[in-house]
This record gives structure tokens, sequence and C-alpha cells, in this order.
């Protein structure tokens, strides 16, 4: 499991990470731990950050991702990792989406804490931390009767809780505004390459760690997902003698089993046959009005009929027919 937690800050993704740790058995990387570690072992990484935190500067994102790198080769971080505080920005998130490509761990998945604005304000201010092992407490939500109860790892004396001064409520506002302006279009970021789950995390602490165990499990579950959904589903094989005409009706058996090159000559044929039986009782017709062959004027011309039934013959002809039979050719005379 490779994910990031985004959250303004007083989310509670450091509570969350810490409980993610515990169920996982992965390791939680803070970009700041990594970054007093580094400085304080005087590793080369290390001393590039320290000098640019000595000359008033914002440490670099290839610093960083340097550090995050290197953490990720350790063997606690081959079953997965927990990003806290990084990405902050779009540029950054690019950057480390290129990294974990290219070391062949890319993100799982990216949950947005969702808090309101008020409710940040009373957790940051209710902030503590330990002043030898740095760990945080929150005076709201049961926080002080936990440093009390517990005893501080490095000294094995109670804890020693202090307020950090970038946890006042001034202070406070302008990170808020910071967040706002840069991290904040992480969650489109993300949202567009299909990878943010956002959850409700207000509420009592054990709600909203199962409100993320459960977006974390439809996430994995989505990535396991095959593509369409699996199988496409085959259609059945048509049946040739079951082919429809454009009427929607069944050809006849005839029809289906006659060449298709045959079809059309039995057509032109039959047009010869009805245009020769159309003249000849037209012209009978017409003689029985007349009352006689010399007399009528209007005396049908034969010539005129067999020269209808020769030019549908001809027009069968051209397209593939067959000659008129000799009997439709006499009923035209």
């Amino acid at each position: 499991m490779r994910i990031v937690l985004l959250g303004a800050p007083g989310s509670g993704k450091g509570t969350q990470s810490q409980r993610l740790v515990k169920h996982h058995g992965i390791p939680q990387i803070s970009t700041g731990d990594l970054l007093r570690a580094a400085v304080a072992n005087g590793t080369a990484l290390g001393l590039k950050a320290k000098e640019a935190m000595d000359g008033g500067r914002l440490v670099e994102d290839e610093i960083v991702l340097g550090m995050i790198r290197e953490r990720l080769t350790e063997s606690d971080a081959q079953r997965g990792f927990i990003l806290d505080g990084f990405p902050r920005n779009i540029a950054q998130a690019n950057a480390l989406d290129a990294m974990l490509k290219e070391v062949g761990k890319p993100l799982d998945a990216v949950v947005q804490m969702d808090v309101e604005y008020s409710e940040l304000m009373r957790r940051i201010s209710g902030r503590r931390t330990c002043e030898d092992c740095g760990r945080v407490f929150n005076l709201f939500s049961g926080g002080a009767a936990q440093a009390e109860s517990e005893t501080c790892p490095k000294t094995g004396a109670p804890h020693r809780l202090f307020q950090r001064p970038d946890d006042n409520e001034e202070t406070v506002a302008q990170r808020l505004r910071v967040y706002e302006e840069k991290t904040r279009p992480l969650v489109d970021f993300y949202r567009d390459r299909g990878l943010l789950r956002t959850i409700n995390a207000e509420g009592d602490v054990d709600q909203i760690t199962r409100r993320l165990e459960s977006a974390l499990a439809s996430r994995s579950a989505a990535s396991r997902r095959p593509a369409h959904g699996g199988k496409r589903a085959t259609r059945p094989a048509r049946n040739p003698t079951r082919k429809a005409t454009r009427s929607g009706r069944p050809k006849s058996k005839a029809s289906r089993q006659a060449p298709t090159g045959s079809r059309k000559p039995r057509a032109a044929v039959r047009a010869v046959k009805s245009v020769a039986r159309k003249s000849t009782k037209s012209a009978s017709k017409r003689a029985g009005r007349s009352g006689s062959a010399s007399k009528s004027k209007r005396t049908p011309k034969p010539a005129a009929g067999l020269a209808r039934v020769r030019k549908v013959a001809r027009r069968s002809k051209s397209s593939g027919g067959d000659k008129p039979s000799a009997r439709a050719a006499r009923k035209g005379k």
C-alpha cells in the first residue's frame, strides 16, 4: 500500500498515519522528519538542506525527493509507505510521480481528509508537542490524559509538552491560507488520475480510522478489478438459415438455397412476362371496343407491344439476366 494523505494542518494526518503504521506495518514518511534526521546525521543531502535553511531559503524539491528516494530503499518500506507532508504543490506532485515510476513504486491511493475551517482552528490551537521525542498530542481529543499516562520513549520520563510557535491562532490562519492556495489544487490533480478518495475527518478518532480504512479498501479493490469489469460477453453466432430480409421476415428456403447470381435473371423473366400479358390484354380490349379491325383507327399496333417486350428484355440482359422465353415473346406479338 503506497498512499499520500492530503489535508490542511490539523486535519489529523499525523494521528491517522500512526494508526495505519500499526495496522499495516508500513512506515510513515514525513519530509520534516527526513530533513531533521538528514541534517542531524550530516548526510550529503542533509548538508545541502542545512545550507538552504541557514540561508533562509526553502529546501529545493530535488533535495527532498532525493531523501524520499533513499528512504524507500530501506527494508520497512518495501511493502508500502505513507507520505505525509509531501507533495505540497503541483510541481512537487509531478516530480514525485516521475520519481516513483522510475523506482517502480507508483502510488496506490491519495486520501483527502476533509475538515471544516473552524474545526481546524480548534484542533491546532489545542495541539501540544513533546519537547524530547516530538510526539504531538491534542488537548481536545484526550491527548493531555494520554500524555500523562504514558512516558516519553526517549527519556523514560513523562512527556514535557509545549505549544509550537506556529500553532498559535494567527500563524494557523496564515498556514491555512497557504494551504488553500498551494496544496488544495492537488485534490483535482489526483482526482484526474483516478487516485483520490475523500473522507470526512471530523468526529471520533476511531470513526475516522474506519472511514479511512474503508476508502483504502475500496481503492485497492478497484485497482485489482480487470479492465471492462472482466471478460466481455461474446455474441452468439448467427444462424445463416435465419438471415432476415429488410422487412424482418426470414427468407424462404428456395431463396436461401438459390445462388446469388441466379436471382436477378428470374426477376427479369417475370417482368418480361408481366409486360407481355398487360400488352395482350390492352390490345384485346381496344379491339373489342372498335368492333372490327378495318374500321378502327385505334387498332393496336402489335409492333408497339413487341418493342416494349424487347426493351425490357434488353434491360434484363444488360443487368445479367437471361433472354426472355419464346413463349413471352409470342404473347407480345
